[in-house]
């Protein structure tokens, strides 16, 4: 069984993506750390006791990973935006034995006292032009953040074979919207202490 785990913005650098993610919240972004199988670095935000976003960017100050990087960083210098959903299972190879060729393979990845597992496809991209979520199964506790005040309201999946993925993920999580469009896209409805906002 799949469930949420955290959301992903992409940026060209962290820098962008923090300010970007910042003016959309309305709220400050805490710290994160370094990804050095990946040559990546984050910033993350608590969106309630299990469930998180990131902002993440190639970490210039990494060497170039040997393999290409997940979230389809290698493809080029695109605006900021909310590109990524992930979603955790306690069982990776049976989750894959399921998924759509294309999602990734299992590789073993650690920061500070993180350990995860993630499937990290050999592309850089997910099925479905990139809209299916990426899979990962913690290997120690997900990261401990402190609590923001902001809970994920929905998360509204767009792809024009919305119905088709939903189908294939059997997600049972009503923050959850698969919506039929003429293009791929993510957003997020966040109850922030300021006031309901859209991160997209």
């Amino acid at each position: 069984m799949l469930s949420l785990d955290h959301i992903a913005v992409t940026a060209p650098d962290l820098g962008t993506g923090v300010a970007h993610t910042e003016a959309q919240l309305g709220m400050s972004l805490g710290p994160g750390g370094q990804h050095p199988d990946m040559g990546t670095h984050n910033r993350l935000l608590s969106l309630g006791p299990d469930f998180y976003m990131e902002v993440i960017a190639i970490d210039p100050t990494a060497p170039a990973p040997v393999r290409t990087r997940w979230f389809d960083l290698d493809s080029g210098h695109r605006a900021p935006s909310l590109s990524h959903w992930i979603c955790r299972t306690d069982d990776l190879p049976a989750a894959l034995a399921r998924a759509p060729a294309g999602t990734g393979t299992p590789l073993s990845l650690s920061r500070a006292h993180l350990q995860w597992q993630m499937a990290v496809p050999d592309t850089g991209r997910l099925p479905f032009d990139d809209t299916h979520p990426a899979l990962i199964s913690w290997q120690s506790t997900p990261p401990v953040l402190p609590d923001s005040g902001a809970r994920l309201a929905e998360l509204i999946i767009t792809h024009p074979q919305a119905d088709a993925l939903a189908a294939q993920l059997g997600l049972n999580d009503t923050r959850v919207r698969f919506e039929t469009g003429p293009a791929k896209g993510l957003r997020a409805i966040i109850d922030t202490p300021n006031g309901q906002r859209v991160l997209q």
